[in-house]
């Protein structure tokens, strides 16, 4: 059952599950390969490619029932998600590919081209999925939609949704912070929390200007979609 509006985090408003996100993306559904792979760069020893299900393998599978909180002050309650953590994911790079000890960032990028970076730890957070189902009771239920990121997602409760990039073909580690897709509307850690909408001014500043500009961003997305 939903909570109650009341408890939803500073300046949200609770709302359905729809595909959403920046709206030079809103035209552009990228359908999932037969076999679909993710490539792994940046500050590692070894960059490789491998298969989406080599990556997941074998590992502990993990539900979680989050809320997804866009930092356009929607969120979508009592999502029941289901992957695998993506600290499970990491430790087996860390050792195969040799990940820098001194990268302390990862960015994560989707087949229709968008990007978004993660503070390492908190990548490595407990509840920060891979994610491939949505909505399945029990484990193994609902695969994940393409409207909600096929083949695979990146789930980051903790943190707005532009964080949690959609669609995932690629995962780079990175010595620095990479502002991605989002550019300077985007938080280094865009913590759900602390209100980190966007480095420039304080969260509560941009609460009516998100609000203004929702409903002609929603209305792109529900235009006919390209297949991209």
């Amino acid at each position: 059952m939903a909570r109650d509006a009341a408890e939803l985090p500073p300046g949200q408003v609770a709302t359905a599950l729809r595909r959403f996100g920046l709206p030079q993306f809103a035209r552009v559904r990228p359908e999932p390969p037969a076999c679909p792979v993710v490539t792994v760069t940046g500050a590692v020893a070894r960059p490789t490619q491998l298969r989406l299900d080599e990556l997941l393998g074998p590992r502990d599978r993990h539900e979680l029932r989050a809320d997804l909180h866009c930092v356009t002050t929607w969120s979508a309650q009592d999502l029941r998600w289901e992957g695998v953590p993506f600290r499970s994911v990491h430790a087996v790079l860390a050792q195969e590919i040799g990940v820098s000890g001194k990268a302390g960032w990862v960015v994560f990028a989707g087949l229709d081209g968008y990007r978004a970076c993660l503070r390492l730890d908190d990548a490595l957070a407990d509840d920060v999925l891979l994610a491939d189902r949505l909505d399945g009771v029990p484990l193994g239920g609902v695969p994940l939609g393409v409207d909600h990121g096929a083949p695979v997602r990146l789930v980051a409760p903790a943190h707005y949704g532009y964080k949690n990039v959609k669609h995932v073909c690629a995962i780079e580690y990175h010595h620095d912070y990479d502002p991605g897709s989002a550019r300077w509307a985007a938080h280094p850690r865009g913590r759900v929390a602390r209100e980190e909408r966007s480095r420039y001014l304080p969260g509560p500043l941009w609460r009516p200007i998100w609000r203004a500009l929702l409903p002609r961003v929603r209305r792109r997305y529900e235009r006919p979609l390209t297949t991209g």
